[in-house]
């Protein structure tokens, strides 16, 4: 029988809150006035995705994709999430990151921690590898679980035989299209409250004995 674990990036398999933000970081900028008009519902993903990368631009003109991996690579694993994904093959798991973070730091986190698929949102370039300052929508902020149920499909598994983990609000949807949600670390009541079981501590393979708990019922 196929099982998976569906993890989400920014603040579960990577110790940071949000890549983009990460960056917005890094050219010292915010994107709170585009977050607060995308939460009334005044502009969508894709135009969120926008918005972002105009920052960046505006900051560095001609930045490229270059650019952004390099802004990323500091970006450091969560404690202990080497050993965890080590834990899961062994125990016969798929693994799969489900992220509305940015496509470049997941598949570095994938490509490092040998997970078997990902699903993040990303930017278009053009042929120098300039960023156009178009987005790639593949998850949005506030269903991810539409893509835990295309992960699930694409790995041949059920959703009773799903887990995913995760640590905030927008995280929730996950929970509900998964046969078990893990809040890891959470940043809230509301994703503590929605999760089937909480593991406080910032150390990723506690969630191992969570589910070793889980399967074995």
């Amino acid at each position: 029988m196929a099982r998976l674990v569906v993890f989400d990036m920014d603040g579960v398999l990577v110790d940071a809150e949000s890549s983009w933000v990460h960056v917005h970081r890094h050219f010292r900028v915010s994107n709170d006035h585009s977050l607060f008009a995308y939460l009334r519902g005044e502009i969508d993903d894709l135009e969120f995705i926008r918005r972002d990368i105009q920052l960046w631009r505006r900051e560095k003109p001609g930045i490229t994709v270059d650019d952004i991996e390099k802004i990323l690579a500091d970006v450091p694993l969560m404690p202990r999430a080497s050993d965890t994904m080590v834990a899961l093959r062994e125990r016969g798991f798929k693994t799969a990151i489900v992220s509305a973070g940015i496509d470049l730091l997941a598949s570095r986190v994938a490509r490092e921690l040998k997970i078997d698929a990902h699903l993040a949102n990303g930017m278009v370039m053009n042929a120098e590898g300039g960023l156009t300052g178009e987005g790639i929508l593949r998850v949005r902020l506030m269903d991810k679980g539409d893509a835990v149920v295309e992960a699930g499909r694409s790995a041949g598994v059920t959703k009773e035989n799903i887990i995913s983990v995760g640590n905030s609000q927008y995280d929730i949807s996950m929970f509900e299209r998964s046969g078990f949600g893990i809040a890891f670390h959470p940043s809230d009541e509301k994703v503590r409250a929605s999760a089937d079981a909480v593991v406080e501590e910032k150390d990723l393979s506690k969630i191992v004995d969570v589910i070793d708990s889980h399967t074995r019922r």
